[in-house]
């Protein structure tokens, strides 16, 4: 299985990005089989989307390649930050472009949806806004987990979490295996 794997933030140092690289590190953990490309937004900059732009240089490649990359693949994992109650900037912005090339971005591709966030709630309004719009745009949710006061129960130097929440992460992965 091939799984396509990101934060959803440009930040370098995104909890985020920390999140989803021990989400896939579980998951191979369960099957050595499972092959992650873990994508960097950063490596998708492209202007901010407009029609104009569209009409007047088409979609740019980056948009193309982050399509064409989840359609490579068997599923996807996803942790969102949350940008003032929203997705970030760097996500929306791929996410709008990819959505020019084809409305459905996740091309009916099984979906772990996280989030992480300093704060109590755990980016839960982003996670919200996603799994509600997510039927819309081709995603098959098979799981998803909010995890708040991030820096209270993952250990950012060893890269692990708390027992806890490492058996939150585990059972979220897992539903995944599920359906394949």
């Amino acid at each position: 299985m091939k799984i396509i794997a990101f934060g959803a933030s440009n930040s370098r140092s995104s909890i985020n990005a920390q999140l989803v690289r021990y989400a896939g590190e579980t998951l191979r953990g369960l099957d050595d089989a499972i092959a992650i490309d873990y994508l960097d937004l950063n490596d998708f900059e492209m202007p901010i989307f407009s029609v104009d732009r569209e009409n007047a240089s088409g979609i740019p490649e980056p948009a193309r390649r982050f399509f064409r990359l989840i359609g490579s693949a068997d599923a996807v994992m996803i942790s969102f930050a949350e940008h003032n109650g929203s997705y970030s900037v760097a996500y929306k912005n791929v996410f709008d472009w990819a959505s020019r090339i084809n409305a459905k971005v996740f091309q009916g591709k099984p979906v772990i949806a996280l989030s992480a966030s300093p704060g109590p709630r755990g980016g839960a309004g982003v996670l919200d806004a996603f799994l509600q719009g997510a039927p819309f745009f081709g995603a098959e949710v098979a799981g998803s987990l909010s995890v708040g006061s991030f820096h209270d129960r993952f250990d950012l130097e060893v890269g692990k979490p708390d027992p806890t929440l490492a058996g939150e992460i585990h059972n979220t992965v897992s539903a995944l295996m599920a359906g394949h």
